[in-house]
């Protein structure tokens, strides 16, 4: 599965200027990311769109907005799926301006549509946060959830197996950085593990490339999804869990070495109750 920024249809060229992020270069058909800063990540089946934006909110200030489009085979056909996150709006908000840009997408079908619902979240997200029902008044400038603020969502995951550990690393470390995941892809023997940290809606997206995209081949050497992956955990982080900077693969050549890792993350009771059982 495919990860952009933009529409899936065209290839991009973008530049990094200090902190901004400049307008990609169009190669084929006339969209653009209004405004956004976009990432791509290579994949095989459909694509995740993902734009970081702005636009004005109700008290005029800007409103760092989050659009994530996962975008099915049959794009632009059938209409994307759409994800909307904010530091800045709660959880009720983020949900209403998603369902109205799910029923502005109606209006483009068929026709390839992200760049026009990016432009149209940008010019009409203050009067959306204004509208009954939207979870704020005029003028107001909401802020996280309570649950939000409390700390980033985890989730421990095991891989059965790489046959093509390359391609399946340099996947799995493209997907991390696309979604702004932080974390440890541990191997030690045969046993692999894979810890993420980050908002929990990500973690999910996550979950869902893991489960639906091509990411390692067969015993035929064709490629195939991974279909024996397990969450053995996953909880919001708490005071005593490492907070990660990035994310690592890391390679361990003994039990007590892996033992090591999980207590300087502050995951000690993890380890015997999730990763002794996969090594006997």
């Amino acid at each position: 599965m495919c990860l952009f920024r933009t529409e899936p249809s065209f290839h991009l060229k973008s530049t990094n200027t200090g902190n901004r992020c400049s307008r990609p270069a169009l190669r084929r058909d006339g969209c653009r990311a209004a405004n956004g800063c976009l990432r791509c990540l290579p994949g095989t089946q459909g694509a995740v769109c993902r734009v970081l934006t702005k636009a004005e909110g109700p008290s005029g200030a800007d409103t760092p907005l989050e659009l994530v489009f996962h975008l099915p085979a049959g794009y632009p056909a059938c209409l994307p799926g759409v994800s909307v996150g904010s530091e800045r709006l709660t959880r009720a908000q983020c949900a209403a301006v998603r369902d109205k840009l799910l029923e502005q997408a109606q209006g483009f079908l068929p026709e390839p549509m992200v760049h026009q619902l990016v432009v149209w979240v940008q010019q009409n997200l203050r009067h959306l946060l204004a509208a009954p029902g939207s979870g704020a008044g005029p003028g107001t400038c909401p802020v996280a959830s309570a649950t939000e603020a409390e700390g980033p969502w985890m989730t421990l995951l095991h891989l059965d197996h790489m046959r093509a550990k390359t391609r399946y690393v340099r996947t799995v470390r493209q997907w991390a950085s696309a979604l702004g995941l932080t974390g440890r892809l541990m191997f030690m023997g045969r046993v692999i593990l894979l810890l993420l940290q980050g908002h929990r809606d990500r973690v999910k997206e996550y979950l869902v490339l893991q489960k639906t995209s091509k990411v390692d081949v067969d015993s035929s050497g064709k490629k195939c999804r991974e279909r024996m992956a397990s969450v053995l955990w996953e909880a919001r982080a708490q005071p005593g869990h490492a907070r990660f900077l990035a994310f690592e693969v890391k390679e361990f050549s003994s039990l007590d070495e892996l033992r090591k890792e999980f207590e300087t993350a502050g995951l000690e009771a993890l380890f015997p109750e999730c990763v002794l059982g996969l090594v006997k």
